[in-house]
């Protein structure tokens, strides 16, 4: 009966608007207080939840991504991206998922590379005469890679949830991240021959050489992380410190967009951000913690047993769930809540938690740009200073592409597996 009323609660909150923080965090202490257990009880379950090293990566990587997002490092790829692409039709599109992929490696936040890529190439797209629902549509999609390519917070949190090795969570999202970008590319070389979009100029040799060498600062972020975790010399959390140490250094002495005085808003706002995410995971922990005690998680397997699903009829029941959850809750939400839920299963089935990880994450990139509460839609609107019809209306193809993605993904588990394999040898 508390369970139902739970749920009930949940979906009609959630309807009204209320935060979904405040929700998870209310209805865990609604459970606590009907079931009579001691409120104290509820602060040790949070003590419990906050005691985890690899937690410490995520105010890192936040404040890391914050000084990237404002510290001119978006601009540098954008010109490192063009010095590449050269003369070529529709030549800012391509440069938009070259630098949205680069910048992912750097912040591991879809919604900070969208904000950084599209302030630069959103105004520079118009001047042009690209189609505002192109230009929106290719950031949006491009800023998802954010959350799939490493560093991930995405995969970093789900990490934590299931026991499994970050690393290889990591390596797991290179590869379809890879095949992300190519795919989106293909589709804006298509759209740019079709509508004939401007042809841009190429750069000299002089050009050419200093946009490279002006991107290098930017692109120590990315080998310091990577390189340090998959040579062993630093853990994940080391990681996520040393990159924000070097994101502050480059922005403050190479790219001058920031000043020291700067700093403390920088600082002060990627503490805002990770304490919303703090705040979410507790919560949405606890949830979890009580909806496992009041047998759903058993339920869920029993149910699989009665049913007889085979592990791929229950990927694809699981895109679904995932797909139509993304609709209406944030990111992390749907991580959290429904994560937690699922493993048994995945282990009773013999699914690959790396490879259900990164199915999690290309769902969750698809949600990113779905409405109702798709913030990548949100965030570029705000920076075109357009409708959201018309951002809607241009991240609507790439959706298609990337659920056509995700289908590969699904039924072919080595496109997620391979590398890690590779690199770490089989599980």
């Amino acid at each position: 009966m508390l369970l139902t009323i739970v749920l009930i609660l949940f979906f009609l909150l959630l309807l009204i608007g209320v935060p979904i923080y405040l929700v998870l965090s209310g209805l865990a202490v609604l459970t606590w207080v009907v079931e009579g257990a001691p409120l104290v009880s509820l602060g040790q379950q949070y003590a419990n939840h906050l005691n985890s090293y690899t937690l410490v990566a995520v105010p890192l990587f936040v404040i890391a991504a914050t000084f990237m997002q404002r510290g001119g490092v978006a601009k540098a790829l954008i010109d490192m991206a063009s010095a590449w692409v050269g003369r070529t039709r529709g030549a800012l599109g391509i440069v938009c998922i070259l630098a949205t992929a680069v910048f992912a490696a750097i912040s591991g936040s879809s919604v900070a590379t969208a904000l950084a890529i599209g302030a630069v190439l959103i105004p520079a797209m118009k001047e042009r005469g690209y189609p505002i629902t192109f230009a929106t549509g290719t950031i949006g999609a491009g800023g998802t890679l954010g959350i799939l390519i490493p560093p991930s917070l995405a995969m970093l949190i789900y990490g934590i949830i299931v026991d499994e090795s970050v690393p290889r969570l990591f390596l797991a999202g290179v590869v379809p991240g890879l095949l992300q970008a190519a795919l989106l590319m293909v589709y804006v070389r298509y759209y740019a021959v079709r509508y004939d979009l401007p042809v841009e100029e190429a750069m000299d040799r002089d050009q050419f050489i200093h946009a490279n060498l002006n991107a290098l600062p930017a692109l120590l972020v990315p080998i310091i992380i990577l390189g340090g975790i998959y040579s062993g010399l630093v853990t994940i959390s080391e990681a996520a410190g040393l990159s924000a140490i070097v994101a502050l250094i480059v922005s403050l002495t190479f790219y001058r967009e920031i000043r020291l005085r700067d700093v403390l808003s920088i600082l002060a706002d990627g503490v805002r951000q990770t304490g919303v995410i703090i705040f979410i995971v507790l919560a949405a922990l606890t949830f979890a913690h009580w909806l496992t005690g009041a047998g759903v998680t058993r339920a869920l397997v029993n149910f699989i047993d009665t049913m007889d699903l085979s592990p791929w009829e229950f990927l694809i029941a699981a895109n679904v769930i995932m797909f139509v959850l993304g609709m209406f809750l944030e990111v992390i939400s749907v991580i959290l809540i429904f994560v937690p839920l699922v493993v048994p299963a995945l282990l009773q089935l013999g699914i690959n938690p790396i490879h259900f990880g990164v199915i999690l994450v290309v769902n969750m990139e698809i949600a990113l740009l779905t409405p109702p509460v798709g913030l990548n839609l949100f965030v570029l609107k705000s920076v075109a200073n357009t409708g959201i019809d018309k951002v809607i209306r241009g991240v609507t193809p790439y959706i298609l592409l990337m659920l056509c993605l995700l289908v590969f993904i699904t039924f072919v588990p080595a496109v997620s597996t391979w590398l890690p394999d590779l690199v770490f040898g089989k599980n």
